[in-house]
């Protein structure tokens, strides 16, 4: 009797987010994601890959899943295609792809309703971020416009390749995806961790034959 194949579930830009039953794939390896997510716990025995996400190691069509939770903002203009690309080479006909982003639509609503109420220069030092300083990571109110709304638009300051460099809106999601040959895809909103940015949903799947 012939073996069932094994799924290949990859998780790209797992950040302190890796998943089991994945393959997980992160520019950092897991001990610098344990230094930068203290706080967070990991699964048992889980391993992250190195894999450069431009050139994936896989067979075209040999990944049934791909999934990506707040990487694709991070991408330049230039990385976007070849990154989109790459996912719909290494899916099989039929495969998912899943991914998360900013909605930025929504985002730039609520920054544009928020407060003029500029306070200081940033500062992500120990004594801002216990007073919820308005750049500092312990602060996400969206009643003023310089503090986490501006970082939801511009990234994270607080790390290297953190920064946003792209951004995404449920149209241009869905036009992407038509023009690579994915059938129509379910987006929903969140918000993230329940209190903050509207985020996109999105699932779609590759496009059989």
């Amino acid at each position: 009797m012939k073996a069932k194949r094994k799924k290949i579930r990859l998780n790209l830009g797992c950040g302190g987010r890796p998943l089991p039953g994945f393959v997980n794939v992160d520019q950092d390896d897991l001990a610098a994601l344990k230094r930068r997510y203290p706080g967070q716990k990991f699964p048992k025995g889980v391993v992250v890959r190195s894999y450069d996400i431009f050139a994936l190691p896989y067979a075209d069509g040999a990944v049934d899943e791909v999934r990506c939770d707040s990487l694709v903002e991070h991408l330049s203009f230039k990385e976007e295609p070849r990154f989109f690309n790459e996912v719909r080479r290494v899916l099989k006909p039929g495969g998912v792809f899943r991914f998360a982003t900013p909605d930025f639509e929504a985002t730039v609503r609520r920054w544009l309703k928020a407060k003029d109420d500029w306070r200081d220069f940033f500062r992500d030092d120990e004594a801002a971020i216990k007073s919820h300083h308005w750049f500092g990571v312990g602060s996400y109110s969206l009643n003023h416009r310089w503090g986490y709304l501006t970082a939801s638009i511009f990234g994270s300051q607080n790390g290297e390749g953190q920064f946003h460099k792209n951004a995404y809106t449920a149209g241009k999601i869905r036009a992407m995806l038509k023009r690579l040959g994915f059938t129509a895809p379910k987006i929903r909103r969140f918000r993230w961790k329940g209190d903050r940015e509207t985020m996109l949903e999105v699932v779609a799947r590759k496009a059989a034959g």
